[in-house]
């Protein structure tokens, strides 16, 4: 019986994961991803036919990864908007308070491949940011938000923003100051709602 080839996929996605999410896209070879996954890089090139498709697959399988987290994030979250927005500011502060934290890797990736708009990588990632607001678009719907697509894009905003910003200046506070500014968008938005 033949042996299956997603073990060794694994072992190379999760290799590849840690070296770009770590170094970035462009400074990491095929060779050390194929070192660190202990394997040849003819076997690499066997799972993966380029560097490009194999970035392509690790955002692929983080995409499902990430969204499945914000997901069962998402399932905890009760009460008002303003409620499940202080929420995803006060995960983001703790996520940025761990070793070594990086930020989002889509982000990166995306903004390290700006000048190639057609790269797979691209696609994925915008389509990942995509799915990850609309999420939160369902569950301010869910909690009564008014004009829950517009809002949830504005807060996406900010919560990318002060990722940005943290990573920038490896200051916290940006998640306090973008959920502060978050809470006025709400009371604004549930103000013009009350005059209507």
């Amino acid at each position: 019986m033949p042996r299956s080839p997603e073990p060794t996929r694994k072992r190379i996605l999760d290799a590849a994961y840690k070296l770009f999410r770590r170094q970035g896209y462009s400074r990491v070879s095929i060779d050390e991803i194929a070192l660190a996954a202990k394997l040849t890089k003819k076997t690499l090139y066997y799972h993966f036919e380029s560097k490009d498709a194999l970035l392509a697959s690790v955002l692929e399988t983080q995409s499902e990864l990430a969204l499945a987290a914000f997901r069962t994030f998402g399932d905890k979250l009760r009460g008002s908007p303003a409620a499940i927005t202080d929420a995803l500011f006060e995960d983001l502060k703790v996520w940025s308070d761990t070793p070594r934290w990086a930020g989002s890797g889509f982000t990166r990736l995306v903004i390290e491949l700006a000048d190639l708009p057609g790269h797979p990588a691209r696609k994925i990632a915008r389509r990942h940011k995509a799915e990850l607001e609309n999420h939160f678009a369902e569950l301010l719907a869910k909690a009564g938000a008014v004009s829950p697509k517009d809002t949830a894009r504005e807060i996406w905003l900010l919560s990318e923003g002060a990722i940005s910003l943290i990573l920038v200046h490896g200051d916290r506070t940006y998640a306090t100051a973008a959920a502060k500014a978050a809470r006025k968008l709400i009371g604004a938005s549930l103000r013009r709602s009350s005059a209507a």
